[in-house]
């Protein structure tokens, strides 16, 4: 088994569309990003290229190459499952938002992770908190995801 762990911030931004787990989330501010900045896809590559010391996201999808520039993170997400064929065990994320209240999508985010890594959504975990008004995610600047995934190799 091998264990890897992902981790992802980006600035919001207003104009920008907010995209968590492949879903777009209604909000007046979204990811300020190369790509759409999915801080939960992003975290769950970096984890998946940890579990197989394969380096992290921007090895693989460096922002000053252009190919990446708006680029869906579910389509990343699909290279990096095309390259690593993980056998996941099961998958724990966080999500850190201030303002716009994620528990009324998080089911929703997570069948759509379990459509996108082809695996039941009972070995999915995704939890929201705030950051209690501390710092840049708690004053509404930032959005944060980490994650932990588990797999058989």
């Amino acid at each position: 088994m091998r264990i890897g762990q992902g981790w992802d911030i980006h600035r919001l931004k207003e104009g920008r569309d907010l995209m968590i787990g492949g879903l777009k989330i209604p909000s007046n501010t979204g990811e300020d990003a190369h790509s759409d900045g999915d801080v939960l896809l992003h975290a769950i590559i970096d984890a998946l290229y940890g579990a197989f010391a394969l380096g992290d996201i921007g090895s693989h999808f460096p922002p000053s190459d252009n190919q990446y520039k708006d680029i869906s993170s579910s389509a990343l997400l699909k290279k990096t499952l095309e390259e690593t064929k993980p056998d996941i065990v099961n998958l724990d994320c966080t999500v850190i938002l201030e303002k716009t209240r994620l528990r009324p999508y998080i089911d929703r985010i997570r069948e759509n992770l379990s459509l996108l890594l082809d695996i039941d959504v009972s070995r999915i975990s995704v939890k929201a908190k705030t950051n209690e008004a501390l710092d840049s995610l708690g004053r509404g600047e930032a959005i944060e995801a980490s994650c932990v995934i588990l797999i058989n190799n």
